[in-house]
């Protein structure tokens, strides 16, 4: 249970909190005003839910969005660590371009997870790889990103259309709710290939896709002319790129989150920001398995010599 903690001066008009035996300072302020959720609740939340969460998290490089004064106030992206963080939150140094050297997070146990909150991250995103095979990805992620003009029920058939597609390659992949308004297909891998076939792996792949059907979707980033289409996005494969991890909030007005389903789970009934901090306790305790059991089992390799192109049309229905 939270335990009060007197901790200066003004402790009886500012208590802190403890939560899983770290300290979260303000406990009553609001991050998500049209929810009513509060720092100390957010806390709460992740400390009920960290045995979800953690695996999805466990040695991986975090880029976060951090809104210390919540959703409605200025939030930026933290990359690299800076000066001071919680207890219990690990750092990794990782070389990058021109030589440089950068010192990323890395949140592995529940402690660095509520220390995430006390520095007010309402965003964690996870890079393909861990610390412990750095430059060989152990999944590839597809984010289908709709225009505003796209219904959901095409988002819907673009991921089961991509979900065949990696059939036909003979590769197993997991769909996950963005927490937004897509969805993340993604594809586990035993961490054998290399960032950069990877990232040509998953271009070939979304591009196969996207020629199915130039009318619904797209490879392009540019916004002006997609309204109507569904962005396939493969460029989060490359090296330091990142998606948003399965169980974190995001920093959007209701508090949603992202979600494991089970595919059959995937119709348009399902809205991708449907689950929120507010009610995925529901959901967790009304499911009888856990849709992504087999990820964890789940060791595959990019199929060599094979393109996705011309396999595609097999499983379009």
């Amino acid at each position: 249970m939270p335990q009060l903690m007197s901790h200066s001066k003004t402790a009886s008009t500012k208590p802190a909190v403890v939560v899983s035996g770290v300290r979260v300072t303000h406990p009553r302020r609001i991050l998500y005003p049209d929810a009513g959720i509060t720092k100390l609740r957010l806390a709460q939340f992740y400390e009920q839910v960290s045995d979800s969460i953690l695996p999805h998290l466990t040695g991986r490089p975090l880029t976060l969005v951090r809104c210390p004064e919540g959703v409605g106030a200025p939030c930026f992206y933290m990359k690299h660590a800076h000066g001071w963080v919680p207890p219990g939150i690990g750092r990794i140094r990782i070389r990058e371009k021109k030589h440089k050297v950068g010192e990323y997070l890395v949140a592995d146990s529940i402690e660095a997870l509520i220390g995430l909150v006390q520095m007010g991250i309402l965003e964690i995103h996870t890079w393909n790889s861990t610390a412990q095979n750095l430059e060989c990805p152990d999944r590839i992620v597809f984010d289908l990103d709709p225009g505003p003009g796209v219904a959901w029920r095409d988002v819907v058939t673009a991921a089961r259309l991509l979900r065949s597609a990696l059939l036909e390659l003979e590769l197993r992949s997991f769909v996950k709710t963005t927490g937004g308004r897509g969805l993340h297909v993604v594809v586990p891998l035993e961490p054998d290939a290399t960032w950069t076939e990877c990232a040509a792996f998953a271009r070939g792949v979304a591009e196969a896709v996207a020629q199915t059907d130039s009318r619904r979707y797209t490879t392009a980033f540019a916004r002006s002319g997609r309204e109507r289409k569904i962005l396939i996005d493969h460029w989060r494969n490359s090296r330091g790129n990142t998606s948003v991890a399965a169980f974190s909030t995001r920093a959007k007005p209701s508090a949603p989150l992202s979600v494991p389903l089970d595919w059959n789970e995937l119709t348009s009934r399902v809205h991708s920001d449907q689950y929120t901090v507010r009610n995925l306790n529901r959901r967790l305790g009304a499911l009888k398995s856990d849709p992504w059991e087999a990820y964890w089992t789940t060791f595959q390799r990019l199929p060599a010599g094979r393109l996705a192109r011309g396999l595609v049309a097999r499983g379009r229905s």
